[in-house]
């Protein structure tokens, strides 16, 4: 089937939804840098509930809910203001859940910044809760901010790829990259059979296996050389038992690792693949996860 979306860009402007906990907090500081960084707007959003399908709230429930969320909100913008002094600021409180509120307001062009946990506004960003549900439904592109902080960049930017439907997150993370001034290093993991029994002498030479599974993203990297000159760009095709270690040990020497979000084909289960889970519930550094389409088939380990 033709993929008639249109490409994803990380030019336009920035969401980030915020609750006053610490993991918001490094949320806020991260999307007030990335939209220095575009020199685009930030918009800092909190979502009160107060709509979204919980028993009806008092007037004066509604009242402490609107209060608290201009404190909440005057919080972060200040927090933003340290960070990045020149960007535009707005800030917005919604009614609704926090997955409705960032996805409205990034509309087709925006990128949005979620922590990891969180309280009030947004409670639980673990699984199942609204960090993975804006994950999973998002068309733009998600970052989801860790509660760890790196003390001084490692000057590279990751991509995950393992085949040409990652095409989006590699050109995405090199310009990344180029904006940062960082190296990038794509990894692709590539699984082989430790116990292929009677089938083992069809193998003559995994390494002339591996090169095979990583032909089309070799192509994609040699494409990015070609296309931008100045970026410093590295290919390592590692074997192993299981992409999500290989992924989330890497991510310890990046600022940051683009994902293509592969989301799974059936009504049932986690809307998410088990290896984005894994890196989105691990990776030492945000994690920007790149819609596809639905009608891809689910990863697998």
């Amino acid at each position: 089937m033709r993929n008639n979306r249109r490409s994803l860009t990380l030019d336009g402007p920035v969401v980030v939804g915020t609750d006053a906990m610490p993991d918001a907090h490094r949320a806020v500081r991260w999307a007030a840098a990335e939209a220095d960084s575009r020199g685009q707007p930030l918009t800092i959003v909190h979502a009160t509930r107060t709509e979204s399908g919980h028993p009806r709230l008092s007037l004066k429930g509604v009242r402490q809910a609107k209060d608290h969320a201009a404190d909440v909100l005057a919080e972060a913008e200040a927090l933003a203001g340290e960070t990045a002094p020149g960007v535009t600021v707005t800030t917005a409180t919604c009614p609704y859940d926090t997955a409705a509120c960032l996805l409205g307001q990034a509309g087709q062009e925006g990128t949005i910044v979620v922590g990891t946990r969180g309280h009030g506004g947004f409670l639980g960003l673990l699984v199942g809760s609204d960090a993975l549900r804006v994950a999973a439904r998002s068309r733009v592109p998600t970052v989801v901010v860790p509660p760890r902080e790196r003390d001084r960049p490692a000057g590279v930017v990751m991509a995950a790829a393992r085949d040409d439907r990652d095409r989006e997150a590699v050109r995405l993370a090199a310009d990344l990259a180029l904006r940062r001034g960082a190296r990038l290093r794509v990894v692709s993991v590539w699984i082989f059979l430790e116990n292929v029994g009677s089938m083992a002498t069809m193998f003559d030479d995994p390494s002339e296996l591996a090169a095979t599974e990583s032909a089309e993203v070799a192509r994609l990297v040699a494409r990015l050389r070609e296309e931008r000159p100045g970026l410093d760009v590295a290919h390592d095709v590692v074997r192993a038992a299981s992409s999500a270690a290989v992924l989330v040990a890497a991510t310890a020497e990046a600022d940051a690792v683009v994902i293509g979000s592969r989301r799974r084909s059936v009504p049932v289960g986690a809307p998410l693949g088990h290896v984005t889970h894994a890196v989105l519930h691990h990776a030492h550094c945000p994690v920007l996860l790149t819609p596809q389409s639905h009608d891809e088939p689910p990863e697998q380990n």
